[in-house]
């Protein structure tokens, strides 16, 4: 039986959708090179005829989440380096500080290897008290191994005001994950933050 956070983190799912046949990078190249809307189709996964970078082949994961990153127009970026060791357990224990009423966005760096990543989605939970004030999902979208042309990918989330008051400051803890069609996880972690009058020196 799933338990609630297992539940919370389910992706929401289109009636109807059935995610498509597997195929290698190599049927991808030669289907329909004649046709011209699938040539662009295929461009827009990022398809192309660079060299591939280099990737240990005993590393079976389809796709690395490198970095995540908080992004505050007009202040540094706070960047996690999600390569160093320990560094995704550490996001729980060292929350950001968002100050109240701030725009702000998350953004991510990844590397997809060994074959074509379909429908990669980002979820994230967020809870306060143990009470959950908001779910979100969004589409990342299907992409192509990277290249030595386009050696990682970077998506930015949607931008979002914090919450401002007395009443919403505080500390938030989030669950977040990376799910593809295949209902793969790629990456889950916990993280948190605190919601301030201004922001922390």
């Amino acid at each position: 039986m799933a338990s609630q956070a297992e539940d919370d983190l389910q992706a929401s799912k289109t009636e109807g959708f059935k995610v498509g046949e597997k195929k290698t990078l190599e049927e991808y190249a030669k289907l329909d090179q004649g046709d011209e809307s699938l040539n662009r189709w295929k461009a827009s996964l990022g398809l192309s005829s660079s060299p591939p970078i280099a990737v240990d082949p005993n590393d079976t994961r389809k796709c690395v989440i490198k970095a995540l990153a908080l992004e505050v127009e007009g202040r540094p970026d706070i960047i996690v380096d999600l390569t160093a060791p320990g560094s995704v357990g550490k996001l729980k224990e060292k929350p950001f500080t968002i100050k109240e009423g701030a725009r702000f966005r998350m953004k991510a760096n990844f590397v997809v290897q060994h074959e074509v990543l379909s429908g990669l989605k980002y979820i994230q939970v967020v809870k306060r008290k143990g009470v959950r004030v908001s779910k979100d999902q969004e589409m990342i979208g299907s992409f192509a191994p990277n290249t030595q042309e386009t050696p990682q990918y970077e998506k930015k989330f949607e931008s979002e005001e914090a919450p401002s008051g007395m009443i919403a400051r505080g500390h938030y803890n989030a669950v977040s994950k990376f799910v593809d069609d295949d209902d793969q996880t790629h990456l889950q972690f916990e993280w948190a933050f605190d919601i301030a009058k201004d922001w922390s020196k």
